[in-house]
């Protein structure tokens, strides 16, 4: 009769060290960085203690507006893009043979064993003026002389979908892994075309790959910080770089908190959007 019980006291002891550390390290600065949304800000950048509503009004002026909007499309067309790169790519390596397979995802990954700061100043080496990739373009006639791409909002664009389609491919890879090559021999024996194939038959099934993808390209996109900074000049800022420039510049921790807060919410819905989208995928699996 107790051994019931014993093994609940057991598997709360191993436990207990894991959720000490989320409470400790997740959970108490998420309360302290909401409690100082509701704060003051001090004249010397520190808070004064209060109540208000004064920080999350600030947000609805429409310069911080703007910030949110374009982060959204930001990452909207950034998944967008990922998805379809994704894709193709998952699709080219699914019909490879198993021992290339791993040849081409071990590529992929190796880049990113590199820091991300180091890769995103590749990324400034390579679209300078008179760089590699102005070289190639002079070559192909589509250029003349040294062009100036970076800082650009076309070069920011570049580096976000450089840093998140791998988080796209492995999960659409890990879908399309599975399926029978018969079925897209019967398909097209069935009179599909190759769009036909793909609409009706290797789509549907990449479906979960496609959604969890989605979820692991345009959440991350929103906190981006690095990428604007250094590809776009800071022009076009992102919330991550609006929550730096809060914190940092304008000396308005209240106000920071205020965003970090705001980017939070629209990450959990953003979050039960791809929840409720993958329970529909399910019910009709």
């Amino acid at each position: 009769m107790n051994v019931i019980p014993r093994r609940g006291l057991l598997t709360s002891a191993l436990l207990a060290p894991a959720g000490l550390a989320i409470a400790g390290l997740v959970l108490m600065p998420l309360l302290l960085v909401v409690r100082d949304s509701f704060a003051l800000p001090d004249a010397y950048g520190g808070i004064k203690p209060g109540f208000s509503l004064e920080n999350y009004g600030n947000l609805l002026d429409p310069v911080y507006l703007k910030v949110f909007g374009y982060s959204l499309a930001m990452a909207a067309l950034n998944t967008a893009v990922c998805l379809v790169l994704g894709y193709v790519v998952s699709y080219y390596v699914v019909g490879r043979p198993p021992q290339r397979q791993m040849l081409i995802l071990l590529l992929i990954i190796v880049p990113f064993w590199t820091d991300f700061l180091v890769r995103t100043f590749a990324w400034i080496n390579l679209l300078s003026p008179g760089g590699p990739i102005n070289g190639l373009t002079d070559a192909i006639g589509l250029t003349h002389g040294p062009v100036q791409w970076i800082p650009s909002q076309g070069a920011s664009f570049v580096g976000l979908v450089y840093a998140f389609v791998p988080t796209a491919v492995f999960p659409i890879y890990a879908s399309l892994r599975g399926i029978d090559p018969r079925l897209g021999e019967a398909a097209r024996d069935l009179g599909c075309g190759w769009w036909g194939v793909h609409r009706r038959v290797l789509l549907p099934i990449a479906r979960p790959g496609l959604l969890a993808g989605a979820l692991l390209t345009f959440i991350p996109t929103l906190g981006v910080f690095v990428i604007p900074v250094l590809l776009g000049g800071g022009k076009d800022q992102l919330v991550g770089n609006l929550i730096v420039t809060l914190y940092t510049e304008f000396r308005n921790q209240p106000m920071g908190a205020a965003a970090s807060v705001v980017l939070l919410l629209l990450m959990l819905i953003s979050l039960a959007l791809f929840g409720l989208g993958a329970r529909r995928v399910r019910s009709r699996a």
